[in-house]
């Protein structure tokens, strides 16, 4: 049995690894972005938009450390008492299982984040950008607190849970190489399976024939097979369909729970509170869905 610093040398140990990487390749993105004429541009990078991702990529790293100590305790009680077996982590076959099963299971984790609002509240903050590069892949939210849900069951199949922080480690390394405008389409076979940054354009769009499309981490397969798979046509218009014009940081990643609070504080009844939690984004109660188009069909009358 591993002792706990070894385990959490191999949790952290993969990202940590990769971190100067990510910077050497976003300096190289920018340089060759200056190169094509396209810096400050939409296509490129501005500085305070690039500044306000790093600072939440960094604030990530360290939330996401401590809690992922938690997590660990978590899923290594579901493991030892709850898993029929133990998939040996020795065994190349339980390792290519396993990158799969947490692929799967961040599509279905992502998935939840774009179609349920408390979901949303917490991954908003990486679509804030309007921007998207490889420094945007480093807007990372600071409110995990809902994913180890999506964990549970690979830890109850038998896997190590050092072992699922170490393929989901990758899973995201994997994903910061999609946030990139500089790479076209692949060719055919790779764009099939894989997720790739034509296929990632399209899910960071605010476009609403690209909207909630594109879950997939590493393998772009679970969006053709569930149907949430749309093919980039056109250059997409990044951020969020109700952007937030701020830079503040802390606004960026809380400003929806404060929506969330005021929806859910200005209705009576318990349904639409419900509704407010765990409907999608935009979710309204049907009476002020109908006023709302009342007022929209007043207004173009006026008009």
């Amino acid at each position: 049995m591993p002792t706990l610093q070894a385990v959490w040398d191999q949790i952290e140990n993969p990202a940590l690894y990769a971190l100067p990487f990510f910077a050497m390749f976003i300096v190289l993105e920018v340089v060759l972005l200056r190169v094509a004429g396209h810096h400050e541009a939409r296509t490129g990078y501005s500085t305070i938009d690039t500044r306000t991702s790093l600072s939440m990529g960094a604030g990530a790293v360290v939330i996401a450390s401590a809690y992922k100590l938690v997590i660990l305790v978590g899923l290594g009680i579901i493991w030892t008492f709850l898993a029929p077996w133990h998939v040996p982590t020795d065994a190349w076959w339980g390792w290519v299982l396993l990158f799969v099963l947490v692929d799967l299971s961040w599509y279905w984790y992502h998935r939840f984040s774009h179609r349920v609002r408390i979901g949303w509240a917490a991954h908003q903050a990486h679509h804030s950008s309007a921007y998207f590069n490889l420094g945007t892949a480093l807007r990372q939210k600071w409110n995990p607190w809902l994913e180890p849900l999506f964990w549970l069951p690979i830890a109850a199949l038998g896997f190590e849970p050092w072992a699922i922080f170490v393929a989901f480690a990758f899973n995201l390394i994997y994903q910061f190489f999609t946030h990139t405008e500089m790479i076209g389409r692949l060719p055919r076979p790779i764009e099939y399976v894989f997720n790739t940054p034509s296929h990632h354009r399209v899910h960071h769009a605010s476009d609403p024939e690209y909207l909630d499309r594109n879950y997939g981490g590493i393998l772009i397969l679970w969006d053709r097979i569930f149907g949430t798979f749309a093919r980039e046509v056109h250059t997409p218009t990044y951020g969020l369909t109700k952007p937030v014009d701020t830079h503040n940081v802390a606004t960026l990643q809380y400003h929806e729970y404060g929506n969330i609070v005021r929806d859910v504080r200005g209705t009576r009844r318990w349904r639409d509170k419900l509704g407010y939690l765990f409907g999608p984004p935009g979710w309204q109660p049907a009476t002020a869905a109908a006023s709302e188009r009342t007022a929209g069909e007043l207004e173009r009358a006026e008009r």
